[in-house]
């Protein structure tokens, strides 16, 4: 088990926080075709080295209250090095009660975010703005938010719809791309 150092949350202000609607409008975004996703799914790296399919768990379409999860659940050690899934960005660091410490990275080409959530702590130097390259660390598995007791990684990838916004966009479920990754 990797024991990295860690590294302070950033501080999200009421009034930053009050800018992120918090129930989502009908997303005007495109319907996502299965070209695209295909295209993604040929790209696309293991958020986790060493990822076996068993860690991977089909959580897209459960409930969790009110809402769908629109994610996939990884279970790792806490500490385990999360990397990025793709060339990108990060466009945004957050704190949020669900999430906790979260990485919202946009694809090189603009067309996907990928959402990395309950985070212990980030790389060391990472910030907004910042290039990744595929397999890069990013943070490290952990249980902030709302993940309760089981270090897990919550893993979402949605389409970004024409205003680029960070927390919105088509939400496709990253299980069968992942399954495809772990086959590689």
């Amino acid at each position: 088990m990797l024991t990295p150092t860690a590294r302070p949350a950033p501080v999200i202000t009421p009034t930053a926080q009050a800018t992120v609607p918090r129930t989502r409008a009908p997303r005007a975004t495109p319907v996502v075709t299965q070209a695209e996703i295909d295209v993604l799914a040929a790209r696309m790296r293991l958020p986790i080295a060493g990822l076996g399919a068993a860690a991977i768990h089909h959580t897209f379409s459960e409930m969790r209250g009110t809402h769908r999860h629109e994610a996939t659940d990884i279970v790792a050690i806490r500490g385990t090095p999360v990397l990025a899934v793709d060339d990108g960005v990060v466009a945004k660091l957050f704190t949020s009660v669900p999430g906790g410490l979260t990485v919202y990275q946009f694809s090189a080409d603009g067309v996907w975010s990928f959402y990395y959530a309950h985070l212990d702590h980030y790389r060391e130097g990472l910030c907004e703005g910042a290039e990744l390259h595929a397999g890069d660390v990013i943070g490290y598995v952990g249980t902030t938010g709302n993940a309760g007791l089981t270090s897990h990684l919550h893993f979402a990838i949605f389409r970004l719809g024409p205003d680029h916004l960070w927390w919105d966009g088509t939400p496709i479920d990253p299980y069968p791309l992942l399954r495809t990754a772990v086959a590689r």
